[in-house]
């Protein structure tokens, strides 16, 4: 009986080989053709030592079950979801395990038009096979194994979003954290007119520098220093797959992921008046405020990036954004990378000034706390409707999309389990004061506490 811990709720990630390992990665082949019954799937991998075994493993999976298996080679994420839509494809595999340690390692899976797999669409059924043993038979005549090279397409696609006779030179500090976005940063480099500050490059599976994950306020220093030590107009760090961008303004300041929805929402607005814009309930008022104050249509959804994307293709939503860094686009089917973000934005900061200015009146006006976790004293349900409880006499609206919302008339909070972790996330904001943020941070964070 394989071990099939690794299977997540959105993807597949365990720790190598008594979690994951090649013998796996083939059945994960054979249930996938099962899944889709696939033609045509591309398979990347990204810098992690054992990521190109692991994807070897997949492509005879897929080809002993009669599929053609295309390898696109070394990739971020978002390289699987561009060749599965660009190339008009059955599926995309991409062997990743993003921020996790090095001793990790995993996939993450799309269908036809980039559609994830994930628990509820696939996923599940995908481990179940594998544990029963149900899986196809190897075909007479199996499927083919070839290569895909989708670097000019790939970089044209991306370049697509700017106008470059509108760029200036720009002094720009790049930290991929030795994962993957080097790769892409220096095939898009040759185009602009920028000047690229190289931080931990190069791609290296063993992580030299620690694990790439700028979420972690300790990984945020090297790329903050670096930005004020060379004058940098604006800093930037990817985790290891890049399907996240993260930003430092010209003062070496980290900038929420929450305030770059706002600006990017405000981008594709005025590119698309009228437009939805879908975003996630942890921080919401600044980019409500901006959606609408730019006519467009905000629309709320629950986090995590399967739902995202579902709810970007019900509504037709020309952006989303998450606070955790992730951004979708509609002309990326639907799906999230982390080279867009960072190109519009420099655009933005080339036409209208430092990036400082473009978010600091926003910070003002809706001041937030940032992602504060906490480990579990209960149950994730008892404590979140201990907290109802305690305010609910107070609250003026009240919503369950993901976890527990509450607004009041100067703060609201989102408090929601973690899927992966015994903790609890809480963020908060408020309506022009910093000063009551901290103070009912610091409130909910005691009741918390109990």
């Amino acid at each position: 009986m394989p071990n099939l811990n690794a299977f997540k709720a959105y993807d597949i990630r365990g720790r190598i080989p008594e979690e994951i390992n090649e013998s796996l990665a083939y059945d994960i082949g054979r249930a996938f053709c099962a899944l889709v019954k696939p033609r045509r799937v591309a398979v990347g991998y990204d810098i992690r030592l054992t990521s190109p075994q692991l994807a070897a493993a997949v492509r005879r999976g897929l080809t002993d079950c009669g599929a053609d298996a295309l390898d696109i080679g070394l990739w971020g994420t978002e390289a699987a979801y561009f060749s599965t839509f660009a190339y008009e494809l059955d599926g995309g595999i991409m062997v990743t395990a993003s921020h996790n340690p090095p001793d990790y390692n995993g996939m993450k899976f799309v269908r036809e038009q980039a559609r994830p797999v994930s628990s509820d669409t696939g996923l599940t059924e995908m481990r179940d096979m594998i544990g029963a043993g149900r899986l196809p038979a190897k075909v007479a005549e199996p499927g083919r194994e070839s290569p895909l090279d989708i670097r000019s397409r790939y970089i044209e696609h991306l370049l697509g979003y700017l106008d470059r006779s509108r760029l200036r030179r720009l002094k720009v500090v790049v930290n991929p954290g030795n994962g993957g976005a080097g790769l892409a940063i220096d095939a898009l480099e040759p185009y602009l007119p920028f000047e690229f500050i190289k931080v931990n490059h190069q791609p290296d599976g063993t992580f030299p520098n620690g694990i790439p994950n700028p979420m972690l306020e300790e990984n945020r220093a090297a790329t903050a220093e670096v930005v004020r030590r060379s004058g940098a107009d604006v800093g930037l760090a990817w985790d290891g797959d890049y399907d996240r961008c993260f930003f430092f303004d010209e003062q070496g300041n980290f900038i929420e992921g929450y305030y770059l929805v706002g600006l990017l929402a405000e981008v594709f607005l005025k590119r698309e008046p009228g437009g939805r814009i879908v975003h996630d309930p942890r921080l919401t008022w600044n980019t409500i405020d901006i959606v609408r104050e730019h006519g467009g249509t905000p629309v709320l959804c629950r986090s995590g990036h399967a739902f995202i994307k579902q709810k970007m293709r019900e509504v037709d939503g020309v952006y989303g954004g998450e606070m955790s860094a992730h951004h979708y686009f509609r002309s990326f089917a639907y799906c999230d990378s982390g080279m867009i973000p960072w190109l519009v934005a420099l655009q933005v900061i080339a036409e209208r000034g430092p990036l400082s200015a473009l978010v600091g009146e926003r910070m003002r006006r809706f001041p937030a706390s940032g992602e504060i976790n906490r480990h579990l004293n209960g149950d994730a349900r008892s404590i979140l409707q201990r907290i109802e409880q305690h305010y609910q006499h107070a609250a003026l609206a009240l919503d369950h999309t993901d976890g527990l919302s509450m607004e009041f008339a100067d703060w609201r909070f989102n408090l929601r389990g973690s899927n992966t972790e015994p903790l609890v996330r809480l963020n908060v904001e408020s309506r022009g004061s910093e000063a009551l943020m901290r103070e009912k941070t610091d409130e909910v964070l005691r009741l918390l506490d109990r």
